[in-house]
């Protein structure tokens, strides 16, 4: 069967449609012989008889792997450079107690930004110093909580944060280590809603000079930093955006942060010692998609570093780098079950080809993804191969939308049919952290696989915990009921 004009461009007709693209999985999963997806031992469908589905399947080796290999590939580009990097894994990715855990066991630091992320690394017990606070809005009770913690940094969006910053650090007589977060003016080449270091956008301090020809607020802001009693500059910060491939727009902005301290040395007489690069390394959700390995990403930057502080003079400041995405994502699908199936006709160039629809059992509420910028994922038939040919399909959640979309484009074993199990890799992150009860559904629980052993590390939410904040008024009629009743 050729492959379908409906299909895009980037999407190969598979030999095989049960092949895993193991740039999309993580790396503890794989096919047993009785055909059923397998992850560290455990097959999908003692998976799903155990917990249900929908269910995020994580395996801990992978995770803990691609946590230890970004310190352990930066720590080795940057040693001879500025003595090693601090790797910041970036909680909003995917976070709960159990992974705040793994994080620090692996010698990562933490980051948050909000006060119930902080509130789940404190229970996991991870030390204030271990944490930074990133927000564009933060309120002065999660100022207050980072000041109480003593955290490591507070990462500065604004002027007037700088200055309530301050404030609360004064009025009870403590010092707010905080770096400043700077937008370089570089433009990601991202889906725009993740592209967070151009100009027109709510995140960080412009280093360019406002229109009435004042300095930047960048420069406003580190010299008010360096002038305030109570805080304690650290550096600079900047985050270019996600899921990002090339490695231009990360050189670009570090040469121009570089550049930045160079000016704050010259006018201020002080080499401020941290440089946060931020994070946003692309992964694989796709077989379009081609992510560089830590190792490659940080001999690259390792380099540019390098040459920018030697040109200006600088001593290399102490590196920090945030990923994310890059580490719980390839370490987690989501296992579905298959429902509804039907093949409808779609026009392109005035012909009419079939497109298979295949219903599964979640959708928008637990991968807001597809709807919120566009995101292409793949799948696969998990409980069983299959020697049927592959068609082209589309899998679609069980949400009242028609926008709720999980897998735009794949290749399907014809004979998909209700009760498959599906995988669709590559959800670890941005999938749980933004999921909803949409139509009622219940967030779906998060299971840990390690060892060939299955456990859950967040439970999945029942139709009690979803009526447990529902208040209905009681009525004259109500009560009346309910006295003649009792």
């Amino acid at each position: 069967m050729p492959a379908s004009p409906l299909a895009p461009g980037w999407l190969t007709y598979p030999a095989d449609a049960n092949e895993l693209n193991p740039a999309l999985w993580a790396s503890t999963v794989t096919r047993t012989r009785s055909g059923a997806v397998s992850v560290d031992g455990v097959s999908v469908t003692k998976l799903a008889e155990k917990f249900g589905t929908p269910v995020y399947v994580v395996s801990e080796t992978d995770f803990r792997t691609r946590a230890r290999n970004f310190r352990e590939a930066f720590n080795a580009a940057f040693r001879d450079l500025c003595g090693g990097v601090d790797v910041y894994y970036a909680g909003k990715s995917f976070l709960c107690s159990e992974v705040a855990h793994w994080v620090s066991e692996e010698g990562l630091r933490l980051d948050t930004a909000s006060g119930g992320e902080m509130a789940v690394a404190l229970r996991a017990g991870l030390q204030g110093r271990q944490l930074a606070l990133h927000g564009n809005n933060k309120s002065d009770a999660e100022l207050n909580r980072a000041l109480d913690l003593e955290v490591g940094r507070i990462v500065v969006d604004s002027l007037d944060e700088l200055q309530r910053v301050g404030a609360l650090a004064q009025a009870r007589g403590a010092t707010a280590n905080v770096m400043l977060r700077l937008t370089p003016g570089v433009h990601a080449h991202t889906h725009e809603f993740i592209a967070t270091a151009h100009e027109d956008q709510k995140f960080g301090l412009s280093l360019a000079p406002s229109s009435s020809g004042t300095e930047s607020p960048a420069a406003q802001a580190v010299a008010a930093a360096l002038d305030h009693p109570c805080i304690r500059l650290l550096g600079v910060h900047s985050h270019i955006g996600s899921q990002i491939f090339e490695s231009a727009g990360f050189e670009l902005a570090a040469r121009r942060l570089l550049g930045f301290l160079a000016e704050v040395r010259d006018r201020h007489g002080v080499e401020l010692k941290e440089l946060d690069l931020g994070g946003g390394y692309g992964i694989a959700y796709t077989e379009e998609d081609t992510p560089r390995s830590p190792a490659a990403i940080a001999k690259a930057m390792a380099a540019v570093v390098g040459e920018a502080c030697a040109a200006h003079g600088l001593r290399a400041p102490r590196i920090s780098i945030e990923p994310g995405r890059a580490i719980a994502g390839p370490s987690t699908f989501t296992l579905y079950t298959a429902g509804t199936t039907k093949t409808v006709q779609a026009d392109v160039d005035g012909a009419s080809h079939p497109r298979r629809y295949v219903s599964v059992d979640g959708g928008m509420s637990d991968n807001a993804r597809p709807v919120l910028y566009d995101a292409d994922y793949s799948a696969v038939v998990a409980s069983r191969t299959s020697a049927a040919e592959p068609v082209l399909s589309r899998v679609v959640g069980k949400h009242c939308e028609s926008g709720d979309i999980v897998v735009r484009s794949v290749y399907l074993p014809g004979d998909t049919t209700h009760g498959d199990l599906l995988a669709v890799p590559g959800t670890g992150a941005y999938c749980w952290s933004l999921a909803s009860n949409y139509n009622y559904l219940t967030r779906p629980p998060v299971v840990a696989v390690k060892d060939g052993e299955a456990r859950i590390i967040v439970r999945g939410e029942t139709e009690e915990d979803l009526l447990s904040r529902d208040v209905l008024r009681k009525t004259g009629n109500d009560r009346a009921t309910l006295e003649a009743g009792a």
